[in-house]
């Protein structure tokens, strides 16, 4: 076991954005959850820092844990701090025992839990808040596999360092391949662009992941037909009738109930994660679209479900718009999330919209329009100018930037003020 501890520590691994972060936690709270989808790195990422390992999964020691869990959870926790438990939620009651724990020792960085599912609000006792800290891991950005020079840097713009000028390496032809193979580790290490993990990881989650999250049985047909359909209304605010009446084309009935049963459960799963709408204070009385815009945590989800390819978005340039937001969504996510941000989205009724809306902590904000090629550039760079000019300024602060976000290879500054830079060069 401590050979592959050391190995798994050291073997082939590339750092995240997100190690900074998790680092800064548990500087400041006793127990770190570190939450996402399966196969995002969470593991990888942790054994960097745990001193001491509880793989829960693991085949040998795993019944030997559940039982200990069972009995008399606190000796799951004598490991050397910082002790990680991985896929901690397969035994619920780690979670109380942490809080003890932290609460009884009064020291930081004790513990790392690992998770890939939420478990039920019912299975713990205490919410740990002020105890464990929490930190949602996706998978990897463009900067973070190396596919982003990031001469651009999203926390450079925020401070007000807008001259920029750089030049992306990646084409459009490499753009598809990364949306199709996704940021999952193992397949940016391997260093090939097929999409079989992406189409392996929508497989597991059809098949084993959606029936072991809640212990409710789910028809395998039915979770298919989901993702599919919010692959076809992805970065879009399609509604729940929408997904029903698009499954229901394939003859397979679904209630309200059950389509939100089967929703919650990818969510708990880290598979969905769509974008929420935006509500600032504007100038005028206009109604804001408050619908989620759908949204998968990787692009290559989507693009699995269609079980699609590279060769197939590049022939179909709408479906690749759409399938570029999201990939755009998943980086900015992980930079946001660097700099103490959150993505949100605006509509309104006089259908002026932003793609994405970056939004800090501390009130600063920027919006950004997603446009895979430069054709389209004049008309986004109008809408930016024009939804600044609805925000109320004496309410709320000025747009620290306004961003077209592309697919091309030239990051420039527009003499109107606005920043086009394409996702290639953009970082954290």
């Amino acid at each position: 076991m401590a050979i592959y501890f050391i190995l798994m520590k050291t073997f082939n691994y590339i750092s995240r954005i997100s190690d900074r972060l998790l680092k800064s936690l548990l500087e400041s709270a006793g127990a770190v959850l570190v939450e996402g989808a399966k196969w995002c790195g969470k593991t990888r990422s942790s054994l960097q820092i745990a001193n001491s390992t509880v793989f829960m999964q693991d085949p040998d020691e795993g019944p030997g844990y559940l039982a200990m869990a069972d009995t008399k959870p606190s000796l799951l926790l004598e490991g050397e701090p910082p002790l990680l438990l991985d896929e901690w939620q397969m035994a619920p009651v780690i979670w109380d025992a942490v809080r003890f724990a932290v609460d009884k020792r009064g020291l930081m960085g004790q513990f790392i839990l690992t998770g890939s599912a939420t478990p039920s609000d019912n299975k713990t006792i205490h919410s740990g808040t002020g105890r464990i800290a929490r930190m949602l891991m996706r998978p990897m950005s463009l900067f973070e596999s190396n596919e982003s020079n990031g001469k651009v840097s999203l926390k450079d713009l925020f401070a007000g360092n807008t001259d920029i000028g750089a030049k992306s390496t990646l084409t459009i032809e490499q753009i598809a391949h990364a949306v199709c193979r996704g940021g999952w580790p193992a397949a940016v290490i391997s260093g090939k662009q097929s999409p079989q993990i992406a189409m392996n990881y929508v497989d597991a989650v059809i098949n084993l992941d959606v029936q072991r999250v809640d212990g409710v049985e789910k028809d395998p047909e039915r979770v298919r037909l989901l993702l599919q359909s919010l692959a076809r209304n992805i970065s879009t605010q399609a509604t729940s009738k929408t997904i029903m009446d698009d499954m229901q084309v394939n003859e397979v009935s679904i209630t309200d109930k059950t389509l939100s049963s089967y929703l919650n459960a990818l969510r708990r799963l880290f598979v969905v994660e769509d974008v929420p709408a935006w509500q600032p204070s504007l100038r005028s009385k206009t109604a804001i679209r408050t619908a989620n815009k759908r949204q998968f945590v990787d692009p290559s989800i989507a693009a699995a479900a269609l079980r699609t390819n590279a060769k197939g978005i590049l022939r179909d340039f709408k479906t690749f718009g759409f399938l570029f937001e999201s990939l755009c969504t998943r980086d900015l996510r992980v930079y946001s999330q660097a700099i103490d941000g959150v993505v949100f989205h605006y509509r309104d009724k006089t259908e002026l919209e932003s793609d994405l809306i970056i939004k800090l902590n501390d009130g600063r904000w920027a919006p950004v329009e997603v446009k895979l090629g430069n054709k389209e550039i004049e008309e986004a760079a109008a809408n930016l100018i024009k939804l600044s000019q609805k925000v109320d300024a004496e309410k709320m602060n000025q747009p620290s930037f306004l961003m077209v976000l592309t697919g091309g290879q030239v990051a420039y500054r527009r003499p109107d003020g606005v920043l086009v830079v394409p996702i290639g060069c953009l970082r954290d």
